[in-house]
């Protein structure tokens, strides 16, 4: 079967949203959407350099935006149907659960405008950041990891571990890394999922337990353990605990190979977990659509699958 992959915050790059907007109703549906948050997506889409987008109050809601309408693009004409199941990763969340069912994309990239929103009020409390380790030994990371006061906020799975902290604690890891790993800092503002961020799951657990929740239409993956969930209300309890708790897509792509996964389709900005994929689950087909131009390869992998959803 083939599954839906949505990517999280660091994904972005400038102009990523600009060759989707080319098409009319993308550009009203997404006018709707920048509406509805007070936020204009369309302009920060196309043209704010990196900095800008950096900001996690406008990263989340773009890259969930794109991932939605990659999404309708990807699963018109009745596709949808071929889906074996969908997950996200982090703020991707957001995005598999719209197109799941579990939220109406509206009240997606409503609600994760107020989690950007919180959790940028969170991490400019105190300096921190994230960077992500790749390869090394885990026994040497982990004493990396206690001796400058970091922990993993992000299980990658395929030998990359993102970890997190105040952002000298970063510096100094990237400084002297363990023995064969390295160190790349990420384009992040925050400690995101780790105690830095509890501020922003206090504000945000009301707007959630506020919002429309129904039970997923498709089978649907969590981030805070790789299982299944069919309550649509769990699910979004669980988007928002995971604010302030560890990131674990190595046990997302453990359940997609019990699961018999024969390929993956990674939303808008894709990218990087085709990239995780490859390493993790090695000789799984794979497609990143990053602009329309990537549809056809994707619908081609989507139309091997021989699940009915």
């Amino acid at each position: 079967m083939i599954v839906v992959v949505a990517p999280g915050q660091g994904s972005q790059t400038p102009g990523f949203l600009a060759p989707w907007l080319e098409d009319a109703a993308v550009r009203e549906r997404v006018g709707q959407w920048s509406e509805a948050i007070g936020v204009d997506l369309a302009l920060h889409g196309t043209d704010s350099d990196a900095d800008t987008i950096k900001d996690t109050a406008l990263a989340q809601p773009l890259i969930v935006a794109a991932g939605l309408v990659t999404a309708d693009a990807l699963l018109a004409d009745g596709r949808r149907s071929l889906v074996g199941g969908v997950a996200g990763h982090s703020v991707g969340e957001f995005t598999a659960a719209a197109v799941a069912g579990v939220l109406q994309p509206t009240d997606a990239v409503s609600l994760v405008a107020a989690r950007g929103r919180a959790m940028a009020d969170a991490a400019a409390l105190e300096p921190t950041s994230m960077a992500a380790v790749l390869g090394g030994d885990p026994d040497e990371l982990a004493s990396a990891l206690e001796a400058t006061g970091l922990v993993a906020a992000n299980h990658n799975g395929g030998g990359q571990t993102v970890v997190a902290g105040a952002a000298d604690a970063i510096a100094a890891l990237a400084a002297d890394p363990p023995a064969k790993a390295r160190v790349v800092p990420l384009a992040v503002a925050g400690a995101f999922h780790t105690r830095y961020m509890a501020p922003a799951v206090e504000r945000v657990a009301p707007v959630a337990a506020a919002a429309a929740v129904a039970d997923p239409t498709l089978p649907i993956w969590t981030n805070a353990d790789g299982s299944r969930v069919d309550d649509g209300r769990r699910f979004v309890d669980l988007m928002v605990a995971q604010i302030a708790s560890p990131v674990h897509w190595d046990a997302v792509m453990t359940s997609f190979q019990e699961a018999g996964v024969t390929g993956i389709i990674e939303l808008a900005p894709a990218g990087a977990l085709v990239g995780l994929a490859k390493r993790g689950m090695r000789g799984t087909p794979s497609v990143a659509i990053k602009t329309p131009e990537d549809l056809p390869a994707a619908i081609e992998l989507l139309s091997t699958s021989e699940v009915s959803a």
